[in-house]
């Protein structure tokens, strides 16, 4: 799976691919562990394979606020943290039993600095990330609730089954109420 999430954007050849994929190590996450932890600077690349991670911080009155949840085929990883090299405010969590392919922030600049393609790789990575950041971003402003759970659910059909409500109602901005108000609207339907 790996090494056809390097693949993805036809910049790497099947070579080039296990080749950088052997520079990977395996990583499991037992749920409810933390990959990151809020004041600890991001060094850990991880392209998960199976599980579901939740992403959150806390707001001013200490609640704490879904922020991405993230599934098999998808990398993880606090993006500011990582490359500036700063203290993250995020929390990375693994909401199940989870399983990936973990790189350290030295060695995944090492294969950038000593392979062009794969630079190129990362840098189409981070772009869809950021399109769709500011898809999710757009879509807070401009369409209903019940429109972006949908959303969501289109995207992750396993979340629903995965996540507990408070975390999907925080990460769409809206209370647990209302998204039971909603889920109950959709299943009549």
């Amino acid at each position: 799976m790996l090494v056809s999430f390097l693949q993805s954007t036809a910049l790497l050849t099947v070579g080039q691919a296990e080749a950088i994929a052997a520079e990977f190590s395996y990583l499991h996450l037992s749920k409810h562990s933390f990959l990151l932890e809020a004041g600890r600077v991001s060094n850990d690349y991880l392209f998960l394979e199976a599980g579901l991670v939740r992403a959150f911080a806390y707001d001013t009155a200490g609640h704490d606020v879904t922020t991405g949840f993230y599934g098999p085929g998808q990398v993880v990883f606090e993006v500011a943290s990582f490359f500036q090299r700063t203290p993250s405010q995020e929390y990375l969590q693994a909401l199940t039993d989870c399983a990936g392919w973990r790189i350290s922030f030295a060695q995944l600049n090492t294969l950038f600095h000593g392979h062009p393609e794969f630079r190129e790789f990362g840098r189409a990575v981070l772009v869809r990330g950021f399109a769709a950041l500011k898809t999710r971003m757009l879509a807070t402003i401009t369409e209903p609730a019940a429109a972006r759970y949908e959303s969501l659910l289109r995207a992750s059909p396993d979340l629903a089954q995965h996540a507990p409500l408070k975390h999907i109602a925080s990460y769409l901005g809206i209370t647990d109420t209302s998204l039971s108000r909603i889920r109950k609207a959709l299943s009549q339907k």
